[in-house]
């Protein structure tokens, strides 16, 4: 969830810009919430000071909290054709999305925000037209890398720029703020194009039809993946909506050029099994997603049969193995062959490892390393790699820590407001605001409402009426769970003194602590209790 600020001028009179604006998924931990938001509190006590937002490239943890926050900040955005294509893709596609103004750039041009003179330098990603960012100020020169890694045969566009990193370094670079992800991977990463083999070695195996599941982002390996099975003399079909999007705009911009036409669902009836390659949606185990669809045979027109073969092109994103091995062994029960990475050489980082990254230093020779991009131990390894490749200084920063580069050695200065916001259906906020701390206790101990009568002496109307979402019926005794919160509802009302009972507040407060302490007592758990008190 990438979300960088640089700022230059005195405190009293500082510019900032902003490097990304990106999102990232709940977990179970967070039911209901949709997305997960960057906290931009801080930034937007200054937007008045705010002169844009630059955009490194088009995947979701740099790019896709846009459309929910640009709302709070309201300043000009640059982004290259391809970002601002699946952008755009994206507006469409939600009601009352935001009109972004855009400037578009592309790799090798400059340009100018505020007091930042902004060079765009081609890396190699697992995306179509990343850039790394070359930040001129007053101060000096910084390079933002975004992500980026050192491919000698990517699957399409050219390589990372060495002789443009290799010229700022001889002119000077005071800082490399650098992507930290594959910092604990000794060597480098294979190349793209050794993935498009390994790819089409699997596809030419396979006896029947190949489903090829991978991130919807990677032009690069949906072009591999119709290169292979064109090869092999295959067709490929194409299932789910963010595939479908990412196609219509590669190949508006012609990155999907000389390639047979991708083929609908409604195309799988005319296909021989044998002809047949699906690439689908749903590398991260996703429930609503194309391959998900697929493992429970839930496709109204496309299915798997034994004897078929299902290929992760993908890695596992921390957090979603069991799902991902939910769907494993789905296709497996059904006679599927189950195709990973560690079975054949079908997909690849888009990230530098521990000698890409040395190569990095090398070309561009900074005074300053800002490891960022990565958990506690991939910044702790980057920096010391940094540190005995000769980098004089290395400054480690986590969230919320503002960085002086310049003037003296670098020193983090202050701590600003961080943290997370949650964006469920159309409302974004905090956990407290959007509920979902409520919620979450709720999905460990259910809810009981309590509704109690009292006649004009303030004695009982009858017994309450009791509603229990998610308790269980009995207790281990095996007495029914309501009737023994039932009765704890009406002894703590016949345990207030009736002169008393005239204060509803506090008869609510006590039939609900009453009833938590009777369904712990008999469950073992503290349920939420809502009581309303009316006379």
């Amino acid at each position: 969830m990438n979300f960088a600020l640089y700022g230059y001028g005195p405190r009293d009179k500082r510019t900032w810009i902003i490097v990304d604006c990106g999102v990232t998924f709940p977990g179970p931990d967070l039911p209901g919430v949709d997305l997960v938001l960057p906290d931009t509190r801080f930034i937007e006590s200054e937007v008045e000071n705010l002169a844009g937002i630059v955009i490194t490239h088009a995947h979701e943890d740099h790019y896709g909290a846009l459309l929910d926050l640009w709302p709070r900040l309201k300043v000009d955005v640059w982004m290259t054709p391809f970002t601002a294509g699946l952008l755009e893709a994206k507006r469409a596609g939600e009601q009352n999305a935001p009109d972004i103004p855009v400037t578009i750039f592309k790799a090798g041009e400059t340009f100018t925000i505020g007091p930042f003179s902004i060079e765009a330098v081609e890396v190699t990603h697992s995306i179509p037209e990343p850039v790394s960012l070359a930040i001129t100020s007053p101060a000096g020169t910084i390079i933002h890398t975004g992500d980026w890694k050192l491919d000698p045969a990517p699957a399409l566009g050219p390589k990372t720029d060495e002789a443009r990193f290799r010229a700022l370094g001889e002119a000077g670079v005071l800082a490399l703020i650098c992507d930290s992800t594959n910092a604990m991977r000794e060597g480098e990463s294979p190349s793209e194009e050794a993935v498009g083999e390994g790819i089409k070695e699997v596809i030419e195996r396979a006896s029947g039809r190949v489903a090829v599941t991978t991130f919807s982002s990677n032009v690069g390996r949906i072009r591999s993946v119709a290169e292979a099975a064109r090869d092999t003399g295959r067709q490929v079909l194409v299932l789910g909506r963010s595939l479908q999007r990412v196609i219509e705009v590669a190949d508006e911009l012609g990155y999907l050029e000389g390639l047979p036409p991708f083929l609908s669902e409604e195309d799988f009836g005319y296909i021989p099994r044998e002809n047949a390659v699906i690439l689908c949606t749903g590398s991260q185990g996703e429930p609503r997603a194309a391959l998900a669809k697929l493992a429970r045979d839930e496709m109204r027109n496309v299915a798997l049969s034994p004897g078929d073969t299902v290929v992760f092109s993908s890695r596992t994103i921390p957090g979603n193995e069991k799902a991902i091995l939910t769907l494993k062994n789905l296709f497996i029960e059904q006679g599927v062959k189950v195709i990973e990475d560690k079975d054949a050489l079908i997909h690849v980082s888009g990230h530098p490892r521990r000698s890409e990254l040395k190569q990095m230093y090398d070309w561009v020779k900074p005074q300053i390393l800002v490891p960022v991009h990565g958990e506690a131990a991939h910044l702790v390894a980057h920096g010391a790699l940094g540190a005995i490749s000769g980098i004089p200084e290395v400054a480690q920063v986590r969230n919320g820590d503002m960085l002086r580069l310049a003037p003296g050695a670098a020193e983090i200065i202050d701590q600003v407001p961080f943290g997370r916001i949650f964006k469920e259906g159309r409302v974004i906020g905090t956990d407290e605001e959007v509920g979902v701390r409520e919620r979450r206790k709720l999905s460990f101990a259910g809810h009981v409402a309590v509704n109690v009568v009292l006649d004009d002496r303030y004695d009982l109307a009858g017994d309450p009426d009791l509603v229990a979402l998610g308790v269980p019926d009995v207790d281990g005794r095996g007495e029914p769970l309501e009737e023994i919160m039932l009765e704890a509802a009406v002894g703590a009302v016949s345990s207030i003194p009736r002169p008393r009972r005239k204060d509803l507040d506090l008869v609510a407060e006590s039939v609900r602590r009453a009833v938590r302490a009777a369904a712990n007592d008999a469950w073992g758990k503290k349920p939420i209790v809502t009581v309303f008190v009316t006379q």
